[in-house]
């Protein structure tokens, strides 16, 4: 590599990196994740105003209203939304057959930070009339507790019916001031008391059933040929579409700031004072070393990152270091593909506005493997996701996705994949050195693929 390519990149690198525009983009995306991060939990936690009022029961039962009044007791609910706080991760991960949402003894309409309701259960009549009790939620009270929900306990609830399979529920008439956080408490209280209730008219002891009913999940390990390790399932669910996303956002950061620059030097002319100095071919060099080097850099900050949070949460051994290494090399190929499409782009057109037409085949190229990443993450291993594996400009997202995942493919499936990315790129970047021999000093009417075709021909 010449000393004058090396200049070029140097200058390319130092003038863009050195921008504000892209200080600020470099930045924003990490000071999102940190307010979505830091601060939003606490914003939602924020103590909010308690919720007080009356909930009437008709219940002809008569069995379900005195395990409500235990389920909403002030004590019940205040541990219920105990329960529902954050649990300390363990070292090396939370367990694999960790629930991922409300479990057993959980209620969703609790959260830490937020004061349960206070309700005050009014039993009427077993015989009450129904309509005129609605007309209990339209009347305004003389003074609080708010008259929040009418519940009628249907006859068969407990007791199922002689002729009925399944049992009967309940019917819920709320004000119209009722939130959907007090509605899921009220639903959660009726819950529990129906299912105490049906136990005891069984006879059958609740806590028994429900431990003959747990069944706890082991920690999977998955036995390949290098060892046994543990099977990753959340982690293993988000890698691929991550790995995706960090290739998406390396290449077009450097692609676009490459063509852009390209644009701008090529109708302001400086162009001409650059080929006075260096060749077109140490020109282009030169471009794409630099940009390659933004990209490494705004991939090196989010991979960072990434591994800090990892850290945090006492998760960073079930990261596989060459993963890293293995999305540094399939960046590096990506980006001199599309780069290359891009940077040749660039040399054709005279304006931003002309390169609209011929960067859409390109950034459908570039977007399609994207989405598919977290597809491919899920059946590694499926026909589609092999055959994509080898098909350039795919193969490099496809193969990080497989990579990713809990079954990574065979050592000769990368290489081979590694191999097709390398002369794909060789391939990209002679195409883009032909357009860019011609298309830099070519002004007027912008070009057509077509047209760039024949210019590769010629040169």
């Amino acid at each position: 590599m010449s000393n004058r390519v090396l200049m070029v990149a140097r200058r390319d690198f130092v003038a863009t990196v050195s921008s504000k525009g892209f200080l600020v983009g470099l930045l924003v995306m990490p000071v999102m994740a940190v307010i979505f991060l830091l601060l939003i939990p606490r914003i939602l936690s924020s103590t909010g105003p308690q919720i007080r009022g009356e909930l009437a029961v008709i219940d002809p039962t008569g069995s379900v209203l005195p395990e409500l009044r235990a389920a909403l007791s002030p004590a019940a609910l205040g541990a219920a939304a105990a329960s529902n706080g954050p649990r300390a991760i363990p070292p090396g991960g939370p367990p694999m057959g960790a629930p991922m949402g409300p479990g057993p003894g959980m209620n969703p309409g609790l959260t830490p930070g937020h004061a349960p309701p206070v309700l005050t259960i009014i039993a009427r009549p077993a015989g009450s009339d129904v309509q005129q009790e609605k007309s209990w939620l339209i009347q305004p009270p003389k003074q609080e507790p708010r008259h929040l929900a009418l519940v009628v306990v249907q006859p068969h609830a407990v007791v199922r019916a002689p002729d009925q399979a399944d049992f009967a529920s309940y019917d819920l008439y709320v004000s119209r001031g009722l939130d959907d956080a007090t509605e899921t408490v009220i639903h959660d209280g009726l819950r529990r008391a129906l299912i105490a209730s049906r136990f005891k008219a069984s006879g059958m002891d609740q806590s028994a059933v429900q431990a003959t009913l747990r069944v706890a999940r082991p920690n999977a390990m998955i036995v390949a040929p290098a060892g046994e390790q543990v099977a990753r399932r959340g982690l293993s669910r988000a890698l691929p579409f991550i790995c995706g996303i960090l290739l998406f956002i390396g290449v077009i950061s450097g692609g676009q700031l490459l063509m852009t620059s390209t644009v701008e030097e090529k109708s302001s002319r400086v162009v001409e004072v650059l080929l006075a100095a260096v060749s077109p071919r140490e020109l282009m060099a030169g471009k794409l070393l630099a940009q390659l080097g933004v990209g490494l850099l705004i991939l090196s900050m989010y991979v960072g990152l990434g591994i800090l949070a990892l850290a945090q949460f006492s998760m960073l051994r079930l990261l596989d270091p060459m993963l890293v290494v293995y999305l540094v090399a399939f960046y590096a190929i990506t980006y001199l593909v599309f780069g290359s499409l891009l940077l040749s782009i660039g040399a054709a057109v005279n304006q931003i506005q002309d390169a609209q037409s011929l960067m859409g085949p390109v950034m459908m190229l570039l977007v399609i493997p994207y989405v598919l990443t977290n597809f491919i993450g899920m059946a590694p291993n499926a026909p589609f996701s092999v055959a994509l594996s080898f098909i350039p400009p795919a193969n490099t997202f496809a193969m990080m996705a497989r990579l990713a995942s809990d079954t990574p493919p065979p050592a000769w499936q990368v290489l081979v994949t590694f191999a097709i990315g390398l002369a794909a790129a060789a391939g990209a970047v002679w195409f883009a050195a032909k357009i860019f021999k011609i298309g830099l000093l070519m002004h007027g009417k912008p070009p057509n693929f077509a047209t760039l075709v024949r210019w590769a021909r010629m040169a």
